[in-house]
C-alpha cells in the first residue's frame, strides 16, 4: 500500500467541519432579516417624508403668492397642500409668509408620526388690493 486514500474517500475531519456548518446560513438569515426589514421601512419612510415636503413647499409657495396678489392665501394653499395639512398665512408689513405643516405616518404600526413643514415668503405686489391671509 502506498498510503494514499482512494479518490472519493473523505476523511472524518472533513466530515466534522462540514457537519458543524450545517444550518449556519439559516441562523445568519434569521439574525439579519429584521435589520434588513427595519432598514427598508426607514428608507421608505424617508422617501415618503421628502415627497410630502415637496408638496408642502409647493402649497406654501402658491399660498404666499396668492395672498400677495390679494387673493385668499389659506384657501389656495389648502387646494395645493397634501391631505391633512395645516396652512397658515401671515402678513407682516410688505411681506406675506405662508407655512404648511402636515403629519407623515411612518411605515410601521406603532411608530410616531413625523411632522413635515415648509415655509414660503412673498413680497406684496404693488397695486394689489391688499394682502389677504
Amino acid at each position: 500500500m502506498t498510503g494514499r486514500r482512494p479518490a472519493g474517500h473523505r476523511s472524518s475531519a472533513w466530515r466534522r467541519t462540514v457537519g458543524s456548518e450545517r444550518g449556519s446560513f439559516t441562523a445568519e438569515l434569521a439574525a439579519g432579516l429584521p435589520a434588513l426589514v427595519l432598514l427598508l421601512l426607514t428608507g421608505l419612510t424617508a422617501v415618503n417624508a421628502v415627497t410630502t415636503r415637496g408638496g408642502c413647499l409647493d402649497a406654501a409657495r402658491e399660498a404666499a403668492l396668492a395672498a400677495s396678489r390679494g387673493e385668499n392665501g389659506t384657501a389656495t394653499g389648502a387646494r395645493y397642500a397634501p391631505p391633512g395639512a395645516d396652512v397658515a398665512v401671515t402678513v407682516t408689513g410688505d411681506r406675506v409668509t405662508a407655512t404648511v405643516r402636515v403629519p407623515v405616518r411612518a411605515l410601521g404600526a406603532r411608530l410616531p408620526r413625523l411632522t413635515v413643514s415648509a415655509t414660503a415668503v412673498a413680497a406684496v405686489e404693488p397695486g394689489a388690493p391688499g394682502p389677504r391671509p
